[in-house]
């Protein structure tokens, strides 16, 4: 069984790095803090529930749990009648296993974790209030499996690892079928502002929008079929979209590696005719002071 460190997160919440891809589950900035932000506030939640009483979360990369338990806890202080229907996808049951073990869901009231406790062991959970369902494998099958029974959401957390580090979830391919999960009304919120994670979300026929920033320079990404309920990006993300780190990730069998899929799209690079990230941030940045950008695409 892998074991993963536990680190503490700068709003004194903990969470988990991860070894095999070299990064933690959250950022070091709050881990606590990037569910609520990034995902509730990012996602509308608070919004959707003044008018709703019917509530449908897909939670992609369920990982320690953090952001299932956001949703519930917010949700059900501020609209009890609120009937909450979440899916999480993780590969791994280690980790959220470890995450109980190890006391990290402590951070939410003791009802939350008796409820996450429950998901997490049963792979289910159904209440008056809510229904939860915890689906462990490969993502790229859970989703395929949602589009044919035509499951669509109000809100996507979209969560995985780096693009760098887990290209597997952010192709076109992928996101082609997670848009495919989303309702009209519905938003998909992440942390990445990667030009090439944005593009394959445009590919897959969504608009684009700003998220709420959570310690970094650049803010992360919502999508929606519905552009108006989109905070805008800036003309400096605009033409970002226009080089060649726009390029997106490709998986056309929804089976390659990592390797393969992150290959490929360097040799889609190097033929590109697109301008040179490096142009672009020397155009929207001092060069003096200009240090590598807080994104989680390096191209």
């Amino acid at each position: 069984m892998t074991s993963f460190e536990t680190r503490i997160t700068e709003d004194g919440s903990k969470t988990f790095y991860s070894s095999e891809f070299g990064e933690t589950f959250h950022t070091k900035y709050g881990a606590k803090t990037e569910a609520e932000i990034t995902y509730i506030k990012g996602c509308q939640i608070p919004e959707k529930i003044k008018y709703q009483n019917h509530l449908r979360i897909l939670d992609i990369c369920f990982g320690l749990g953090y952001n299932t338990a956001a949703a519930i806890d917010y949700i059900l202080k501020e609209n009890p009648q609120c009937f909450i229907e979440i899916i999480g996808l993780e590969l791994d049951e280690n980790v959220p296993i470890q995450a109980l073990n190890n006391n990290l869901l402590n951070d939410w009231q003791p009802a939350i974790v008796d409820i996450l406790k429950e998901l997490i062991i049963n792979k289910q959970v159904i209440s008056p209030n809510f229904k939860l369902s915890l689906l462990i494998g490969d993502a790229r099958d859970a989703i395929a499996s949602l589009v044919e029974q035509n499951w669509q959401g109000d809100a996507i957390f979209l969560d995985p690892f780096s693009p760098p580090k887990c290209p597997q979830l952010w192709t076109v391919e992928f996101l082609s079928l997670v848009a495919k999960c989303l309702n009209q009304e519905g938003i998909l919120a992440t942390y990445s502002c990667s030009a090439a994670v944005r593009t394959a979300l445009k590919l897959a026929g969504l608009k684009l929008g700003a998220n709420f920033c959570i310690g970094r320079r650049s803010p992360g990404t919502l999508a929606s079929y519905n552009e108006r309920i989109l905070p805008p990006l800036s003309l400096m993300e605009l033409e970002h979209l226009q080089t060649r780190a726009s390029i997106p990730f490709r998986d056309l069998s929804l089976r390659d590696t990592a390797e393969i899929i992150k290959k490929r799209r360097e040799k889609e690079q190097l033929l590109s005719n697109l301008e040179s990230t490096s142009k672009w941030k020397k155009r929207w940045f001092n060069p003096k002071k200009l240090r590598k950008l807080t994104d989680d695409n390096p191209s």
